[in-house]
């Protein structure tokens, strides 16, 4: 599997090089993800600029990074997604759960706006 992984202090991006989601890469590219949860990341942009296909699998895929990002108080989101992989996300109903915006800033946006809320709430519980 071909990727590149990007991090900040309050992200990570990763940018799948590859142009099928399949069910060749989906096991793959879920074990990086829990990977990465476990070395206690949370938020992540998922980069399929570059991916044409996505199957079954993959969407699969998607839906294990996303409950990870929940379950850890972050955010998942996937951009880039091509016409053919947004409308199979909007056939699926999956865009109503997966964040699936268009470009990279605008997930770092919406992650610097969720860090800001998560941050004034711990302040507001105490």
């Amino acid at each position: 599997m071909k990727y590149s992984i990007q991090k900040s202090e309050k992200h990570t991006i990763l940018k799948l090089e590859e142009e099928k989601l399949d069910t060749l890469l989906a096991p793959k590219i879920k074990s990086e993800f829990v990977t990465l949860f476990q070395a206690g990341l949370t938020n992540f942009i998922l980069d399929i600029s570059q991916v044409k296909y996505v199957d079954s699998s993959g969407l699969s895929a998607l839906l294990v990074a996303n409950r990870l990002a929940k379950e850890n108080n972050g955010l998942f989101i996937v951009v880039g997604a091509s016409d053919h992989v947004k409308k199979l996300l909007s056939i699926s109903k999956l865009d109503a759960v997966i964040r699936v915006l268009t470009s990279v800033e605008e997930a770092v946006d919406a992650i610097f706006l969720h860090e800001i809320e998560k941050d004034l709430n711990e302040d507001s519980d105490e």
